[in-house]
């Protein structure tokens, strides 16, 4: 069956939404949870480990390649991801227990982060994907701004615990709605054996990844270019809790204002990127994305101020979204559509381990450094990534 490109975007902002929505939560809503009921800064750091499996997450990405249809795994894992997120109801924050659910419930997102990129790349035609990017960017903004936005503040008005049974039930909805996506047809051929198996599936798409001129400089421009603001992300939250803006202010402000400021940014940087083209579009708005993390300082070493945090909110948002865009675009050409789930779940694992890493160890320099210093200092880690730009030049051009 054709699809138009209208039809096409439409589920692709559908299964964006679906893969924002359980990473937001993770990331976004629970911070000001924990940091609202006393958990420690160190602790909340220690959260940004949970996002571990969206690292390692291309040791099992074959298996999408290999076993069943993409449409399936996607609405397998969204099943899960609702079933988890009952356990939540039943765990104080401080209980340790909860941290188990917290690991198997970003397994599942992870894994169906794997199947959505790969059904994506495949739907999608070389020409599509610079709307296809946009569309991608700005929905799962909007997912993140029903997690960490609406339900934060929904939380505010009737409490967290049966603002996590209405998450459980829309993620629930959201599995039922995935299950009328276009069926897929697999790209990869029927192989004869085990052993071609994974040559077709793991062997072959890392080699070929692999033998590209400029691969270490690429993976080293991939590791740095989100630097600055996965070191900033994970301690904004707890940083708005200490300036005693409630649960219901998190959510209308940083939760939903500051999502929308990046989604628009996002839309703008997709069209700049088809302006400018993609490399200058990576260091043009990569460098604004690395300046608004200082309006975050800024807010953190003057006396306090809520029009200077509705500020640094939407600064840093909107700069966020613009950055963002051309990074997705140059992740996803870098991959061959028969080898992309393999190979997209191999490059987005590099930047999550930026994540991860970054996170755990924000905690601990926020509370030592002071929010002020520590926001200075992830300007500075968002440099790296330009002195890599000759190379990442040369790779976009043998690309395209």
């Amino acid at each position: 069956m054709v699809l138009s490109t209208r039809t096409k975007l439409r589920w692709v902002a559908v299964l964006y939404f679906a893969e924002g929505f359980p990473f937001g939560l993770l990331f976004d809503a629970l911070p000001v949870y924990f940091r609202s009921r006393g958990v420690s800064l160190v602790d909340i750091g220690l959260l940004s480990l949970a996002g571990l499996p969206w690292t390692l997450k291309f040791l099992w990405a074959p298996a999408v390649d290999l076993w069943g249809r993409r449409r399936s795994w996607i609405v397998t894992c969204q099943v899960l991801l609702a079933l988890h997120l009952c356990f939540w109801l039943l765990h104080d924050p401080t209980d340790r227990v909860l941290w188990v659910f917290l690991v198997l419930f970003a397994v599942c997102s992870a894994t169906q982060d794997i199947a959505i990129d790969a059904y994506t790349i495949e739907l999608l035609d070389e020409e599509e994907l610079g709307p296809a990017n946009g569309v991608r960017v700005s929905t799962y903004r909007v997912a993140l701004i029903c997690a960490g936005g609406v339900f934060v503040a929904l939380a505010g008005l009737i409490g967290w615990h049966p603002a996590f049974a209405t998450a459980a039930i829309a993620l629930a909805s959201i599995a039922l709605i995935s299950s009328r996506a276009p069926r897929d047809v697999p790209l990869r051929p029927a192989c004869a054996s085990w052993a071609a198996a994974l040559e077709h599936a793991v062997v072959g798409p890392v080699l070929d990844f692999w033998r590209r001129p400029g691969v270490l400089y690429v993976m080293l421009f991939i590791l740095t270019f989100k630097l600055g603001d996965m070191t900033l992300g994970p301690m904004v939250r707890p940083f708005w809790v200490d300036r005693n803006f409630t649960p219901l202010q998190i959510g209308v402000v940083p939760g939903t204002i500051g999502v929308v400021s990046t989604i628009v940014g996002a839309l703008f940087g997709g069209r700049l990127t088809k302006t400018l083209g993609l490399f200058h579009a990576l260091w043009i708005l990569g460098m604004a994305q690395a300046v608004s993390n200082l309006v975050y300082a800024a807010a953190a070493a003057l006396p306090p101020s809520d029009l200077l945090m509705y500020s640094a909110s939407v600064i840093e948002s909107f700069c966020g979204g613009l950055g963002t865009a051309p990074f997705l675009a140059f992740l996803m050409s870098s991959c061959d559509k028969a080898r992309a789930a393999t190979q997209y779940a191999l490059l987005s694992a590099l930047f999550g381990l930026t994540r991860a890493i970054s996170g755990a160890i924000s905690g601990w320099a926020a509370q030592s450094m002071g929010y002020a210093t520590y926001f200075t200092a992830t300007f500075f880690l968002a440099w790296p990534a330009f002195i890599l730009l000759p190379w990442v030049k040369r790779w976009i051009e043998r690309r395209q």
